[in-house]
């Protein structure tokens, strides 16, 4: 008897499981868009649906205009059973923002980081303040989770996520106990690439792709590798580090320490270097790597060194995706981060020089794209990893 109760519990658990998703995913759905989507039978979605209204979790959304018979109502995930946040941990700032259900900002907030000062113990501290502003008027209980998104391997460790970020010092640091002495909030810690994949793959660029690679470019590069619908890992979590893949054998330094790696020629710091480079050591006008960039980008129509600066990024930036294409043979790359959408009149460019550089018959079942996410795709991706455990948990709270 045990065992039948125990059985039922975890049929129950995965049928909430499996509506939910759908609901959260694809909603506003029907009951009987939910039968068909999911495979249940019509009483057993009747059953769960009922109580996940009771509980909180789903609620209406209005009637189907239906020709003829009663209406069908319509169903969704409740936007305000509860919140999350999402954590982008940048090499130039810390945003911070809260959602509801549907994934509605509700508030954010920016700490911007000094470049010689992003030791985890600073950024520790910004991601506090963020969240304690952000979830100011939260009551107790109401916020489910926090994502972070982190540069660097994020390593999942029996005491908690551990970071390894070469680029920016970061050596095994315990970013998760850190963060916990200063919450109680459940955290979630991810690579800021993969948070940003799985962004665009549940809303933006990616709904209804399989086999996908989502880059971010931004002061340092990277990129999520998304197979059978699935972010590939590794080993041990590092798979995706392409910035750090070999780009020139022996070209410029990388901070990395080796040298030649694609970072060096497309993340912002090295385009920045080769501008100053290309004016005789005048650097680009601006307060920060942004500015910056946009800088450049509004010279190139007037000044050849600003001209020749991008032009060479994007060859470089395609010779790198077309590197992707050849190892992954995706159906779709995606270019996402802040530098990727200040550079986005590239694309073109981009595009031609994977294709001189790409195998002809993977590289013609590809297509090239620029997320449609914005400079928030890795918060908000990071706010996906706590509602990813509702999910799968049946809509129990942490």
């Amino acid at each position: 008897m045990q065992v039948e109760r125990a059985t039922n519990r975890g049929v129950r658990l995965r049928n909430r499981s499996a509506l939910l998703t759908r609901l959260f995913l694809d909603g506003p759905l029907t009951r009987q868009d939910l039968c068909r989507s999911t495979g249940l039978s019509q009483p057993a979605v009747s059953n769960v649906v009922g109580d996940l209204i009771e509980d909180g979790l789903v609620a209406e959304a209005g009637a189907l205009e239906s020709e003829g018979g009663r209406p069908s109502m319509m169903l969704r995930v409740a936007p305000r059973f509860g919140a999350v946040a999402g954590v982008d941990v940048g090499e130039t700032r810390v945003r911070v923002e809260l959602f509801d259900l549907a994934m509605s900002q509700l508030a954010s907030v920016d700490h911007p980081i000094d470049p010689a000062g992003s030791s985890p113990e600073a950024v520790v501290r910004h991601i506090h303040a963020g969240l304690r502003t952000v979830t100011a008027g939260c009551a107790p209980g109401h916020v489910l989770g926090v994502g972070v998104g982190v540069s660097g391997i994020v390593q999942q460790c029996p005491g908690g996520a551990v970071v390894h970020a070469q680029t920016l010092g970061w050596d095994a640091v315990p970013l998760e106990a850190l963060l916990r002495a200063g919450t109680g909030l459940a955290l979630h810690i991810d690579n800021g690439a993969k948070t940003l994949g799985q962004a665009e793959m549940w809303f933006g660029a990616g709904r209804g792709r399989r086999n996908a690679v989502f880059a971010l470019v931004g002061s340092g590069i990277g990129a999520a590798v998304v197979t059978n619908g699935a972010t590939y890992r590794g080993a041990s979590s590092s798979a995706g580090e392409w910035g750090h893949t070999t780009l020139v054998y022996g070209g410029r330094a990388c901070r990395c320490g080796s040298r030649g790696c694609l970072e060096a020629y497309v993340g912002a710091e090295g385009v920045l270097d080769r501008y100053r480079q290309g004016r005789a050591g005048r650097a680009a006008p601006g307060a920060d790597e942004e500015s910056q960039i946009a800088a450049l980008v509004a010279a190139a129509s007037a000044e050849p060194a600003a001209r020749a600066v991008l032009d060479d990024t994007a060859d470089y930036l395609g010779a790198g995706v077309a590197n992707l294409i050849n190892l992954f043979n995706p159906e779709l790359v995606v270019l996402g981060g802040w530098a990727a959408v200040a550079l986005a009149g590239l694309l073109p460019r981009v595009r031609e020089s994977a294709r001189r550089h790409a195998l002809r018959q993977p590289y013609s079942q590809v297509s090239i794209e620029m997320g449609r996410l914005g400079v928030d795709a890795v918060a908000l991706g990071a706010a996906t990893l706590p509602v990813a455990r509702l999910l799968s948990e049946g809509g129990a709270r942490p």
